[in-house]
Formats: C-alpha cells, sequence, structure tokens
C-alpha cells in the first residue's frame, strides 16, 4: 500500500484515471480539495472542507477484467460501516453502495474502470466521506446528509481515519479476489434496512417497485412485484 497526497485536485478519481500508467497497483491518492468531485450517476459530490475525506484506491490486481470487479464498491460499503463501528456509530448500507446513519448520507462511493479494448489498465475506487462536515454546511447539501463529527459529537482526526479505512480494506482484500461478493453477502445484508420493505428503484430513468426480497450471491436486489420476481443488477433505492 502506498500513500499520495495532492493538496488539490479536480477529482481523486479522475487523477487516478488519467495517472495508471504511472501508479502501483494499492496506490491511495488523497486530497484536502477536490474542485470537481463527482458520486454514482454524475452527482456532484460537494467539497466541504479539508478535515473530510476526499480518497480514491487504484487497484489493478490482475491484467484482465473480471466480474468481482463490480462488487468491490459493495466490499468497501462493509468495510467504511465497519470503520464507523470503531467509533460507535452504526453505518447503514443503501443499495448498492451509499452509507447511510440515521438514514442521513455519510459516504458515497464511485468505481470507475479504464480498459483499453480488450486490456484492463486499472480501477478507481473512490470514496467521499462527511468527516468533519458542519451542521451548517449540512444543511445547505440539497439531501439529507449527516458527518461523523456530528454523530459522534467531536471532531475527528482525518489521518487517522483515513489509515482505519485503508487497513481495514487491504485486511480481508486479497480474500475478496479470491472469493467475491460471497465473502461479504451475510454481513452486507446485515448492514441494510430496505429488505422485506417496498422499495422503488430508479433503472436508467425508469422506475421499478415492488418489496426488496433478497441479495443475490453477485450482490444484485431481487425485487417481487405481486409475485413477479426481477433481479436488477444496477439502479439507484428511490
Amino acid at each position: 500500500m502506498k500513500l499520495l497526497y495532492l493538496d488539490e485536485v479536480e477529482s481523486t478519481n479522475t487523477y487516478v484515471k488519467i495517472h495508471m500508467s504511472e501508479l502501483e497497483d494499492r496506490t491511495i491518492v488523497y486530497t484536502s480539495h477536490q474542485t470537481n468531485g463527482k458520486g454514482r450517476l454524475s452527482r456532484r459530490w460537494i467539497d466541504t472542507g479539508s478535515d473530510n475525506i476526499y480518497m480514491t484506491f487504484f487497484l489493478k490486481p490482475f491484467d484482465e477484467f473480471q466480474e468481482l470487479y463490480s462488487n468491490i464498491t459493495q466490499y468497501l460499503s462493509v468495510v467504511l460501516c465497519n470503520v464507523l463501528d470503531d467509533y460507535g456509530i452504526k453505518g447503514e448500507i443503501k443499495w448498492p453502495n451509499d452509507v447511510l446513519v440515521n438514514g442521513r448520507k455519510i459516504a458515497g462511493i464511485l468505481s470507475e474502470t479504464s480498459m483499453q479494448g480488450d486490456k484492463f489498465l486499472g480501477l478507481a475506487l473512490g470514496v467521499g466521506v462527511n468527516l468533519n462536515t458542519t451542521s451548517e454546511q449540512l444543511a445547505e447539501i440539497d439531501k439529507p446528509a449527516t458527518s461523523l463529527s456530528v454523530e459522534y459529537g467531536k471532531h475527528i482526526d482525518r489521518d487517522k481515519f483515513l489509515k482505519q479505512l485503508s487497513d481495514k480494506f487491504f485486511l480481508d482484500y486479497d480474500d475478496f479476489l479470491d472469493t467475491g461478493f460471497p465473502l461479504i453477502k451475510d454481513e452486507y445484508v446485515s448492514k441494510t434496512s430496505f429488505l422485506g420493505s417496498d422499495i422503488k428503484i430508479n433503472v436508467l430513468g425508469k422506475i421499478h417497485s415492488g418489496v426488496a426480497v433478497d441479495i443475490t450471491d453477485s450482490g444484485a436486489i431481487i425485487l417481487d412485484n405481486d409475485g413477479e420476481k426481477t433481479i436488477f443488477t444496477i439502479g439507484d433505492i428511490l
């Protein structure tokens, strides 16, 4: 594992994608400020100060694309919840990989794979965590959000948190590469609250409704609509 710190960058994911040929596998790029951070579905990730987490793991464990890469964000969401546990804070996963606390978003995860024809160049696995975002800053975000300092009641040491997250990520990472989503399935399911509930999923602009009945061994969600079951591999719970 190698750490690369940048004072300011457009986004850590963008930096990693541009510099993949120069970076070592398992390099972590982090910054104090992102000028154009982004989340899933091209949403903007707002920079709320240098005391928060803006980081990207550069990963290239194999020379070819592997299906398990599609579950790497879910693996990271479980790891992040386990780090929050260290602070006595219960994280909750909103499928597929958003992390919430008390129903409010505390972290977002974005994975971007780079290919050159059939050649796998690497994967940029980015995560933004509201670590020390203030209540006043949170009030300006257009969706319910929280920060660890607000939930914990005191300032959080950014470098300590980054080390906790990095160490826990790589603790079972090699096992994940061998096993894929089944390695974390039970833990992932235990950290969700939507199973058994009526939900709506936005899939490329089309809304699907039903009861979330299960998560498959590949990390997909199963919706039951009046007895008709449908498996979704992508989407966003509304």
